[in-house]
């Protein structure tokens, strides 16, 4: 008698992973962003000027000029908390205050050459440490980031 070959081992097909709970899938979201958030913060942080400054700049750089009331409304602040966090920013040459040429009540902000500097860094170490994270990993990965920020970005357009 022929001693038998075991016959190859077979693999059940994998199958797609179950899609979570969309409750639960929400709360994992919500999470990762608000880490990874808190993180790129914390990259461009400098002794210069603070998180709630570095928003301000990237209004006025995406906007253009604004008035306060504008800058308090897109930041959801009231007008004296707006107030200080433009005086801190003028005070360091960063943004400049001009009257409204047709409101002499209002104060219209802009942003200054050095503001745009101090932004643009703080934007290049953000993006420096999220590089050197993605450096870490697969290629497989790396398309899978690629095609979640692509979602992200549909669905807050939505």
């Amino acid at each position: 008698m022929m001693p038998q070959t075991p016959e190859p081992a077979r693999h059940a097909p994998r199958s797609q992973p179950e899609a979570p709970d969309l409750d639960d899938l929400a709360v994992e979201l919500r999470i990762a962003v608000m880490r990874t958030a808190r993180v790129l913060r914390t990259q461009a942080s400098s002794d210069a000027v603070t998180s709630g400054q570095t928003t301000v700049l990237g209004l006025l750089a995406k906007r253009g000029p604004q008035t306060m009331r504008q800058l308090a409304e897109a930041e959801r602040v009231q007008a004296p908390s707006m107030t200080r966090t433009v005086n801190a920013l003028a005070a360091q040459g960063l943004v400049t205050r001009t009257d409204n040429p047709t409101d002499g009540r209002q104060v219209v902000v802009e942003l200054a050459d050095e503001g745009r500097a101090v932004l643009e860094e703080s934007r290049r170490l953000r993006s420096a440490w999220l590089a050197s994270r993605l450096e870490d990993l697969s290629e497989a990965d790396r398309a899978t980031m690629h095609r979640a920020a692509e979602i992200l970005v549909e669905m807050c357009a939505r």
